[in-house]
Formats: structure tokens, sequence, C-alpha cells
């Protein structure tokens, strides 16, 4: 694995060259760290004492440029890496003969980007480079090693032992303790090229766990790295050796060629011009038809659809004929029939008279000169034209209740009413409940009033007329008195709860309008009710 790696980073800029790309040979220093999560207890006091590890990064680029004039580059490259983390934890020595512990974990990879670049051009040099992409690394060696010491206290004295565990060959692999041998993730970078010199800042982060600890779980073990980088292009990219360019093989060099891509001519250089007119097809909104410049490439048009072109036609909206222009046979007096089959021209007359004044075509009793509605039969009152239908539902609005709203004659032209609306009121008015002989609301009923209210202004278009009603115990008098004011008492609740009081309305009826019978204690207490009633 180690020698084809090295055999990759040796060749990579003779692969580039062969592209015909350009070059560039880059290093640079870096801090490394790893991502970790886990499930281990006080890792978040723990995860303080890793620290990153300085290294260095060098390899290759290729730089190729994603059309003659973008700005935009393409970078694949092949880059050695050192990653990994340092970790240092000090002990009490009262405590324990423990003193100190140290473990590097140095791994190296060779990192294969593929960048997506932008270059801004900051001067006839200098330019802004800023760019990112995916990429994917391969395990190259790494270096585990971990360092005990420990303080000895002897008749002799305190002595240091230091020992020290060192793995050079660390395990590959997917299970538990290894390292992965693939890996992938993402990086980013910006900075400033200065010719053939570029400068950068750089961040990459893996995407995947590379190891997997043996004695613990983690969610996350992720590489992460962030340095800078210099390099230094050693080629020229192909579209910059001077050599004419003809894509389209159509005797227009690219540089001069508007449609480097598409066949064209001179005239309109380089690009296609089907119709022959001059106008390239991309401009031109009738490509298949000669047109003009001034049409963006379409014929003279004819707006009216009438014969005769707009530059010809003295009325180019109106469709006419060319006895006239281009304009319609005239109508000198306006009433609707044109001059020559008008017998009265220059009188304003109806259809019905052959274009004279002064008659009724309808038989409404108005005169057409006074008729609005002239060859339909209407009513007077209406200046000659039928009873209107605002709603549009079929019911004129003089029999029409609701006029303002579509509606169905069975409803006298108002809509009907939802039967879940209906459903809501008639369970909500069952348990309206007052105190004893008297008209005064129990608390509970408040929060069924409210839910009335709320109804109430979910549909502003309906009304609520409120019936009280009770047994017939009692004096009748009295009985109509306490109807009629609990009625009362519900309207004036909703008026508080903001629902306007033109459309409230409520009316006692006393012990006159019995549901159950009267005979029984059941059927009084049904009788003593409030019942709630939506109309428009």
């Amino acid at each position: 694995m180690k020698k084809a790696l090295f055999v990759l980073l040796l060749s990579a800029p003779g692969l580039f060259a062969v592209a015909q790309v350009r070059v560039a040979l880059l290093g640079g220093g870096q801090q490394s760290s790893v991502i970790e999560e886990n499930n281990l207890p006080g890792w978040s006091g723990t995860k303080s004492l890793f620290t990153p590890r300085t290294g260095i990064h060098a390899g290759f680029i290729a730089d190729i440029a994603l059309g003659s004039k973008s700005d935009f580059f393409f970078q694949p490259g092949v880059i050695f890496y050192n990653k990994g983390r340092k970790f240092s934890q000090d002990f009490d020595t009262s405590l324990s003969s423990l003193m100190n512990i140290k473990k590097t974990e140095f791994v190296n990879y060779v990192d294969i980007p593929f960048n997506l670049v932008y270059k801004f051009k900051l001067g006839k040099k200098a330019k802004f480079i800023i760019g990112g992409g995916p990429y994917a690394n391969v395990f190259f060696t790494g270096k585990l090693k971990t360092e005990t010491l420990n303080v000895s206290s002897s008749p002799a004295g305190t002595q240091l032992l230091l020992t020290t565990d060192e793995n050079n060959d660390p395990p590959v692999g997917d299970g538990p303790g290894k390292y992965k041998i693939f890996g992938y993730g993402v990086n980013g970078l910006a900075g400033f090229e200065f010719g053939r010199v570029f400068i950068t800042g750089n961040y990459s982060r893996g995407l995947d766990n590379f190891f997997k600890p043996v004695d613990y779980d983690a969610s996350s073990y992720k590489h992460q790295v962030i340095g800078a980088t210099i390099g230094v292009f050693i080629g020229n990219p192909k579209e910059k050796l001077n050599i004419p360019v003809d894509t389209d093989k159509d005797g227009i060099t690219d540089e001069k060629d508007n449609c480097p891509n598409e066949p064209g001519d001179k005239i309109t250089k380089g690009c296609p011009d089907a119709d022959s007119d001059g106008i390239p097809d991309k401009e031109d909104k009738c490509p298949s038809i000669a047109g003009l410049l001034k049409y963006n490439g379409c014929p003279i048009p004819d707006t009216d659809g009438d014969g005769l072109n707009d530059e010809e036609d003295k009325c180019p909206t109106l469709k006419g004929i060319a006895k006239y222009a281009g304009c319609p046979v005239p109508d000198a007096d306006n009433d609707g029939i044109t001059d020559e089959k008008d017998k009265c021209p220059n009188e304003k007359g109806p259809v019905c008279n052959e274009g004279c004044p002064s008659t009724d075509c309808d038989g409404d009793g108005v005169v057409n000169e006074k008729d609005k509605c002239p060859s339909v039969k209407g009513d007077p009152k209406y200046d000659g034209c039928p009873i209107p239908d605002t709603d549009g539902d079929g019911i004129n609005d003089e029999e029409d209740k609701c006029p303002s709203l579509s509606g169905v004659a069975a409803n006298n032209g108002c809509p009907e009413i939802k039967k879940e609306v209906v459903e809501k009121m008639n369970y909500a008015a069952k348990r309206i409940q007052f105190q004893q002989a008297k008209a005064t609301l129990l608390p509970q009923s408040l929060k069924i009033l409210n839910e009335v209210a709320q109804i109430l202004a979910e549909n502003p278009e309906l009304k609520l007329f409120i019936e009280g009603h009770t047994s017939n115990q009692g004096n009748y008098d009295m009985n109509m008195k306490l109807s009629d004011d609990r009625a009362a008492a519900v309207r004036s609740y909703l008026i508080l709860k903001g629902i306007g009081e033109e459309r409230l309305s409520s009316e006692g009826y006393g012990p006159n309008k019995p549901i159950a019978d009267e005979k029984t204690l059941a059927g009084r207490a049904l009788n003593r009710r409030v019942e709630l009633k939506l109309n428009y």
C-alpha cells in the first residue's frame, strides 16, 4: 500500500502533464485534531487534555479552466498530510505514584481533493481565490506512542521512572482498534494568486470515523485540519498557448465567435441564423421566418389580424378592411350600426329600427333613448333593465333575502347554513343554565357562550335569534317575563364578547311553546330552555 501511494505521489505531475493542464507543486503547515464524541464518563472534562498536532502537507494539484473565458477552475490533487493529535495529563503525586501520562496519535494520509475554485481578478496579476469540494484519503503510516512518568520513593531518595510504549505500525482495517484504510470528507480554501505563486488558508473535515476504539463506543472520531499553503505553478494550461481554436469549425476562432459551439457566419459573429435575416437565432424572436431588426427578427406584425400590416394599417389594433385603410366600417352616430347598414347614419337609433331613433325595441315601456337595456325587456324602475340579481344565484334582489350572498331558492336566496355549525349551536343551547327562577347566567354557562361567540365571529354573515322558554309551573305573566329576561341576558353577554347588536335579537315565549309533556318532571325540565336559531 505504501509503495503504491509513493508511486502515485511521484507520478502525479506526469499524469497532469499528459492532460495538458497547469500543475502546481505545493506545501505548508497545519494543525490537526480529532473531533471525538463518546460515552465515557467525564468526557467533557477529559477532551480538554487533547491538543492539536502540528505537521506539514505537500503534494501536487492540477489547475483546469472550465472554459476559455471562465473564472471557474477544477483542481484535483494528490497531497500528503500529517494528521492526529496529542494528549497530556498530570497527576497529584501525593495520591499516586503516577506523575504524568503523554500520548501521541500521529497518523499520515494521502488526500485526493476534488475542488471547484473561483478566481476573482484584483488587478493585472493578482486574483482572489476561493473554493472547496469533497476529498478521498488513504491511510499511509502511523505512529502511536505512550510515555508514563512515575515517582518512586526509597531510602536512597526520590527517583523518576519513565516508561515508553511505542507502535510504529498500527493495525488497519474495519474492526475495533484498527484505522480505516480509506476515508472521505470535505475541504475548503481561500487566498490569493500572484502569477505562478498562490497562498491559501485551508480547512478540512472528515465525514467518516477513521478509527473504532476497543474499550468504548465513539459516535464521532473524525479528522479536522486547519492550515496554510504556498504553491507554485510549473506549467501553462492548454488554452493559454496562443493557438487559435475554432471549436465549431465555422471559420471563426472561438475568441471572436459569440457562439463558439454552434456553426454560424461572419454577419452574425459566428452564431446560427436559420432564416438568413442577419439576426442570430438566439436574439431572433422568429428564428424560422425572415424579419427585421426593428421587430426583433420578426416580419412587420399585423396586430389586429385583418390582413394589413401595422405600418400600412391606420387602425392597427382594430380589425378592419382595406377599403377603410385597415379600420372598421365607421359608425358616425355611435349607435352600434355601421354606416353601411344604418338608414339614419347621422341619428342614433336601435337595431330594431334600422338605426333610426325613437322606439321601444323590447316593449317594456321605456324608449331606447332612456332604456339602459334596450334589447332586453325590463322594468322602468330600473331604467328599462330587468330586476338585478346582485349575487347571481337566480333570485332577483327584490325576492332575495340575502341579495349579496349567493344562495338557494329553498332558503329565500340565502346560503344554506352548514350542518356542523347548526349542530354546534344546538349543542351549546342545551347547556346554557341560569340561577333558579332568575335570569342570572351560571358561571359554567359563560364558557359555552364564549364558544357561541367564537362561532358567530367565524361566520360574520350569520345572525342569531335567541328564544327563551319556561314550563307552565307558576304565574303565567312571571314566566313570560322570566323567559324574555333570560333570552335578553344571553344577548347581552354575546354583545359584551364583541358580537354586533344588529346581529342579535331575542324574545321570550314563556310556557307557550312546550316540547315535552308538562305532566312529568322530566318534561317540564326540557321545556325550561333557551334556543339559538341562526339566520341571515
